[in-house]
């Protein structure tokens, strides 16, 4: 994918001919005749670069520089200037521009210029030292590094946060290790899974109501926003709010202020939200399930979390750190991983990701008597599967070998649970819509077994 570009300048020709040098060199590129106009739309997507022009029409660059700065901490701005001074460089610098160009512009220069910004941003976050005081984010790969500076960016601000991920990717330790790295960390962290209320008492869990608003109202109640209230409110799988709903948590986003239902008193509020979801937002969008308005809302910091088999040089990591864990919680005698151990684990999918590893690992402890936890006892647990002798391997390549293991994994847990669909979820780490989803790709008929 081309790295994205935005160009904000007045003048009509810098623009297009900066984007046709850019466009030629592979990148893709948008251009604004005004700061006020990129700023709107960073709401809804952040580039690689921006180029800003320090003189604007009716604008000062230096002021959209700054309020670019305080929103995006770390988006690269390159100033351009056909006045440049040292003292406007010095002030620009200061606010965190990138880099300087002087017009007329050099095609040389532009280049060599973008080009260092963009090496100096990807190996940012492997050379800079990411100051974190609360870290329980175990990993050193990049995907996860970028997450780490993600989330020592966004606490440093009470901007809203929107959490990407599937479900086990660690969404809520995000929002956590965000709140506890904030100045708001002594103040309320207050979360409520969106998804787990029932329609008709959301709005009662949201926003609070007062005695007799509905029945069984027998007295008042104080709703997860003013319970947050100087805090932080943690949305979890907020798509799968209803639309009614959703208006409602936009209107108390924008007033900062909340009626209880059933009452008629407007309460003042000071919360920062973080939101998080298991699907993907623009899709919920167009299929008319969640709101555009309240999206750029609340998208203003993104973080995706990746899926476990996106970062599998984490993965010794994690075994380490769980069995540790484990061992430490139950009082187990010491045990390790063998190295076959290690990279049969690092072969597998991971459909429930960190979650689902946590849990194999817990069980990896508790049942196997061994010091050593080597590849049959891997196998066993994991798999439920074992090839004993040679004329027993299958001579599968290891995609289609990975689906058998899973296929036979998911349907013995089935049967050990008569075909309980939430018990099989809970023990292998799922959701139950992520186990269904399972099932289906699987080709697995549940009135067969």
């Amino acid at each position: 994918m081309s790295q994205k570009i935005y160009i904000i300048d007045d003048d009509k020709n810098i623009r297009t001919s900066l984007k046709e040098v850019l466009e030629d060199e592979g990148y893709e590129v948008q251009v604004f005749a005004s700061g006020k106009n990129c700023l709107k739309q960073l709401e809804k997507e952040r580039p690689s670069v921006i180029f800003l022009d320090v003189w604007l029409n009716k604008e000062d660059g230096i002021d959209v520089l700054k309020e670019i700065k305080n929103i995006y901490p770390a988006l690269p701005v390159i100033m351009i200037s056909g006045h440049a001074t040292i003292e406007l460089a010095v002030q620009a610098t200061k606010m965190g521009a990138a880099d300087f160009l002087e017009k007329p512009l050099s095609i040389q220069s532009i280049l060599e210029k973008l080009e260092h910004v963009l090496q100096i941003k990807n190996h940012s976050l492997k050379d800079k030292e990411i100051k974190l005081e609360y870290d329980e984010l175990i990993g050193t790969s990049e995907q996860i590094l970028k997450v780490k500076q993600a989330i020592a960016q966004a606490a440093k601000t009470n901007a809203r946060v929107f959490i990407y991920g599937e479900n086990g990717t660690g969404k809520e330790l995000v929002a956590r290790m965000i709140y506890k790295n904030s100045q708001r960390k002594d103040k309320p962290f207050v979360d409520i899974n969106c998804a787990a209320i029932p329609e008709e008492l959301i709005e009662s869990e949201l926003f609070g109501h007062e005695k007799g608003a509905f029945t069984g109202a027998i007295e008042r109640r104080i709703g997860k926003f003013e319970q947050a209230n100087g805090g932080t409110l943690f949305l979890d799988e907020i798509c799968d709010m209803s639309l009614s709903t959703q208006a409602k948590v936009l209107r108390v986003i924008e007033e900062q202020q909340l009626t209880r239902v059933g009452g008629t008193e407007k309460i003042a509020i000071d919360v920062r939200i973080i939101a998080a979801t298991n699907i993907d937002p623009l899709q919920a969008i167009k299929e008319g399930k969640f709101r555009e308005d309240l999206y750029y809302r609340l998208n203003v910091i993104p973080i995706i979390m990746p899926p476990l088999r996106e970062r599998v040089a984490d993965i010794p990591l994690l075994l380490d750190y769980f069995l540790k864990k484990t061992i430490d919680t139950n009082k187990l005698k010491p045990k390790v991983f063998t190295p076959a151990a290690i990279e049969l684990l690092t072969q597998y999918d991971w459909p429930g990701n960190v979650r689902e590893l946590k849990n194999v690992v817990e069980r990896l402890a508790i049942l196997t008597d061994s010091s050593k936890i080597d590849v049959d006892n891997v196998r066993e647990s994991l798999f439920n599967f074992t090839y004993d002798r040679e004329d027993d391997f299958p001579g599968l390549d290891l995609r289609s070998a990975r689906r058998e293991f899973e296929k036979n994994y998911i349907i013995k847990a089935l049967k050990q649970f008569d075909k309980n669909i939430s018990k099989t979820a809970k023990f292998l780490g799922m959701e139950r819509t992520h186990l269904h989803k399972k099932i289906k790709s699987l080709n697995i008929k549940i009135e067969e077994i």
